[in-house]
């Protein structure tokens, strides 16, 4: 039986071994959430900023610090304030950290990828 719980959305990169292996665990347990494809549709500002909120972190917490555009871009700079780093991974979508797992107003990073268990009880 194949249960679709309203509100749980995944955050998924399906190029993404961690973000592959956390989308297994969902489904191995029956589990279909709404998959985000953030690479292919960038989230807008306000989707980042409720994502955060989810999360309970500084956007810099979600962003991929080992990704090419990190460095280009100059984000490493603590001067940087959140609309910044917001804007950046609006722009540039492979700076957001995967997968992410979104339930209601409750969200985790699924690193590891069993992080995302926490939300299923």
């Amino acid at each position: 039986m194949t249960i679709h719980p309203p509100g749980l959305r995944l955050w998924h990169n399906p190029r993404c071994s961690k973000s592959r292996a956390a989308l297994a665990l969902l489904t191995e347990r029956g589990i279909e959430p709404d998959i985000v494809a953030y690479l292919d549709e960038p989230p807008s500002l306000d989707d980042l900023r409720e994502l955060v909120s989810a999360l309970g972190i500084s956007p810099r917490g979600l962003m991929r610090t080992g990704e090419t555009e990190y460095s280009n871009l100059g984000l490493a700079d603590p001067s940087l304030d959140d609309d910044a780093l917001l804007a950046a991974m609006q722009a540039h979508p492979r700076l957001i950290e995967r997968p992410v797992l979104v339930r209601g107003t409750r969200a985790v990073i699924g690193r590891p990828p069993e992080r995302v268990l926490e939300l299923l009880d």
